[in-house]
């Protein structure tokens, strides 16, 4: 889990200011009217951070497993992205996920393998080791979005 939460720190602090170099044209512009902006997609980055946060709180102490399930485009939309200041979008990204590193260092070995139910209409158990190494996974997807070509990875 260390591993995994230093490798997120690096990511964030490496693409902080790379993200904010990003025109804000091109930060702003929607591929079309259903699919989302790169700031929309950082957005929804934070929304996934703020859901994963509490799978790895939650999961630590609850006695059954948590059902926290995410529907990304409604947080989105509701959080309204779009309108947002691109430094404060990038700001809330940080530290959402400076926070999630700080869970992560903190957390003792033997709650690595409890689960979290992450399904919407059926059981969906994952251990928070699990959520964490996706949850860094989801983040390079996306980030290659925003910057084309920063990771090779596939997610899917």
């Amino acid at each position: 889990m260390k591993i995994i939460a230093l490798e997120l720190l690096q990511i964030v602090h490496d693409f902080s200011e790379r993200i904010a170099a990003v025109p804000n044209h091109d930060f702003l512009a929607k591929p079309n009217l259903h699919k989302w902006s790169k700031q929309e997609i950082l957005g929804h980055l934070i929304d996934s951070g703020h859901n994963n946060l509490r799978r790895f709180i939650c999961g630590q102490h609850e006695s059954e497993p948590p059902h926290i399930i995410y529907n990304q485009d409604f947080w989105v939309a509701a959080n309204n992205y779009q309108a947002s200041k691109k430094d404060d979008v990038i700001a809330l990204w940080r530290l959402v996920n400076e926070r999630i590193y700080a869970v992560l260092i903190a957390m003792p070995e033997d709650k690595y393998l409890r689960e979290c139910n992450t399904g919407r209409n059926a059981l969906e158990l994952h251990s928070l080791e699990f959520l964490a190494l996706d949850y860094v996974k989801h983040l390079k997807h996306h980030l290659n979005q925003i910057l084309p070509g920063s990771f090779d990875v596939i997610y899917s």
